[in-house]
């Protein structure tokens, strides 16, 4: 009788609990964004005025305010968490929504990338120089250029072709209309992702409002992924469709042509994220392992001749050399990676090149492991999103957007403990930008 009536008075605190959670993400948002709307500062990019209408309300951003902001909104995103089996469907998408579209009409958040990606799209449409070959110092006199981040105006695209033939379309609609055409990709490839995550869950008999909430809210996901227009939600796009793709060629009764078909997509969709970001590739080997079928290898393969020809047909063959750029990168060295991290707690300066090297040595053994395991019937699916969580940790270039990788397919997984590995990690990488509130205040 007792534990009858606590259920029931933990029932009855719910809604309550879940409005008090819900005001807090929907209030820290609107801070972050009403705030940033005000003008250029050190978290809010110089930009065009997209958002000068809201700037009435808020004062200018800074970090102690932005970073306040955002412990209230990772608090009530775990609070929110713990209720999500409890709260209604309706309350858990339209809390998403809200979220999200609160983002969307404010201005670009944190991050400069979005205005590299228009670089390169106005470098090839509107001045023909190829953007594989040369970075966005080749068009300074371009309205664009004085918004590109002063670490990337020397540096040629590292994206997929896919993505840059996706970019070259909005080139022509000047820098607002190329911005605003960024953030809808962005808010549609988030939609997108959030629908395929909920229909996913739902395939593996598991709690779609969790998994809707666990990407959609996350502190993350919307004020770093959607706010800065990444790319990174267009990637996570097709990895979730190749996911759909082939939880829905598990479930079908018999092998038969449509079987074979989805899981043709789903290699496509596959190679359709690695020309977005090479990355993309991780979750190929693991739906082979799984499926151990021809279909996806095919699929992938065709879309490769195919997109590759495109891509050589317009960037010629720098367009299609992906790898160059994978070990560029791979070369850098920020502050937020946990291998720097690590080597200043040992009291090294930093890494050094035999790290980079001992770094994708521990990379290979993971992902080696995860595929044996994947052969001996492990979740294919967690073992994806253990091996895109271990490309983010183990990269000395670390991004919050990196993070996000793993998210959805975590989501989705059953074995929950790469969730929570996940959601670890984001949440170190959160505790890691506080250090500004530990400063004197001058």
């Amino acid at each position: 009788m007792d534990d009858t009536r606590a259920h029931r008075g933990t029932r009855s605190w719910t809604p309550a609990l879940a409005g008090v959670f819900t005001l807090v993400l929907l209030a820290a948002t609107l801070e972050i964004v009403l705030d940033g709307a005000v003008g250029h500062s050190p978290l809010i990019p110089k930009s065009p005025g997209i958002a000068s209408w809201l700037s009435a309300v808020g004062e200018r951003l800074g970090y102690r305010v932005f970073l306040i902001a955002l412990l209230c909104y990772s608090g009530a995103f775990l609070g929110i968490l713990l209720l999500a089996r409890r709260i209604s469907t309706r309350w858990a998408i339209a809390l998403t929504a809200a979220l999200q579209l609160i983002v969307f009409v404010g201005p670009v958040l944190i991050s400069t990338d979005v205005f590299s990606y228009i670089a390169y799209a106005r470098m090839g449409v509107v001045h023909s120089i190829d953007p594989y070959l040369h970075g966005p110092n080749a068009i300074s006199g371009d309205p664009v250029y004085r918004y590109v981040g002063k670490d990337w105006v020397k540096v040629a695209t590292a994206y997929g072709p896919l993505y840059t033939l996706l970019s070259y379309p909005l080139a022509p609609l000047g820098v607002v209309g190329a911005l605003w055409g960024m953030k809808l990709e962005a808010l549609l490839a988030s939609a997108g992702t959030l629908a395929l995550t909920w229909r996913c869950a739902r395939m593996r008999n598991l709690d779609p409002k969790l998994a809707l909430i666990v990407v959609g809210v996350n502190p993350l996901w919307v004020i770093y992924g959607l706010g800065g227009a990444h790319n990174d939600l267009i990637m996570t796009l097709f990895l979730m469709g190749a996911v759909a793709l082939t939880l829905a060629s598990e479930m079908a009764p018999t092998p038969d042509l449509g079987r074979a078909r989805r899981e043709m997509y789903a290699g496509a969709a596959v190679l359709g994220a690695t020309l977005i970001k090479a990355t993309g590739i991780a979750l190929l080997p693991f739906i082979l392992l799984r499926r151990r079928r021809l279909a996806p290898l095919l699929g992938a393969g065709l879309a490769a001749v195919l997109l590759a020809l495109i891509a050589y047909i317009v960037f010629g063959v720098h367009g299609v050399d992906i790898v160059s750029a994978l070990n560029r990168d791979a070369a850098f060295v920020g502050t937020d990676s946990f291998p720097v991290e690590i080597a200043h707690l040992f009291g090294k300066p930093g890494v050094f090149p035999v790290d980079h090297d001992l770094l994708k040595a521990g990379l290979v053994l993971i992902v080696v492991h995860l595929m044996w395991r994947t052969w001996r019937g492990y979740d294919w699916v967690a073992a994806s999103a253990w091996t895109l969580l271990a490309i983010a940790v183990t990269s000395t270039w670390l991004l919050a957007w990196y993070t996000l990788w793993s998210l959805p397919l975590a989501a989705i997984s059953r074995d929950r403990r790469v969730l929570y590995a996940t959601l670890a990690v984001q949440g170190l990488f959160i505790v890691h930008q506080t250090a500004p509130l530990l400063a004197p205040v001058s």
